[in-house]
């Protein structure tokens, strides 16, 4: 399969033929024949959940993977066209998200409503071409073990969150955040991070 999936990268007419097939060009998103087929082709773990409104913008050519016991909550989006998206075990990814690979969260990880994960940008330099003949860039985000990440949050492409940490409602995420840290703002910012010496959460100045 990877040497079939490498020619078809290495012609470009037959690339945009095949993409074509998947593919529906105007409505950007997997064809309806094709997400028929979904239930062959998407990893599910054990007793995971996909809520019926949750649409699913999910290829066999990208992987996607949710971990055992985790929940895909209503009106959700989840895209891996451009980059595979990979949940773990035991998280929870709330009401209204929106989830662009390349994008991987770990084990235990909370999001609440209206957060946005895209590992996915618009290119925009040249001024002499339109917006959307540009194409994209991708960088993946990774997200750590028992993380939380409050509503209406945005993670930006190329972004790593370390294990146990939050982010602050409504907080845009535009650089790396450590493990054990509280960030909150736009742009994010870390007021609190977990002293191991002390046992106790320390303000940040």
């Amino acid at each position: 399969m990877g040497k079939f999936a490498d020619k078809i990268k290495a012609n470009g007419k037959l690339k945009e033929f095949v993409h074509c097939l998947l593919m529906d060009p105007v409505r950007t998103r997997p064809r309806f024949w094709l997400r028929l087929l979904q239930v062959f082709y998407l990893k599910r773990g054990r007793k995971s959940v996909i809520y019926h409104s949750v649409r699913k913008d999910l290829v066999p050519f990208r992987l996607f993977s949710l971990g055992d016991f985790s929940i895909i909550e209503d009106f959700s989006c989840l895209n891996n066209a451009v980059g595979a998206v990979v949940v773990g075990n035991h998280s929870r990814i709330g009401i209204g998200n929106t989830i662009i690979g390349p994008v991987r969260i770990g084990n235990y990880v909370n999001t609440a409503q209206h957060v946005v994960l895209s590992g996915l940008n618009h290119n925009y330099k040249d001024i002499g071409m339109s917006l959307v003949d540009q194409g994209v860039s991708v960088a993946p985000i990774s997200v750590g073990d028992n993380v939380w990440i409050g509503a209406n949050a945005v993670i930006l492409a190329g972004v790593s969150i370390g294990e146990h940490s939050v982010v602050g409602a409504g907080s845009v995420v535009t650089k790396n955040i450590p493990a054990y840290s509280v960030a909150v703002g736009n742009p994010a910012s870390i007021i609190k991070q977990y002293d191991f010496e002390k046992k106790e959460w320390v303000k940040i100045c």
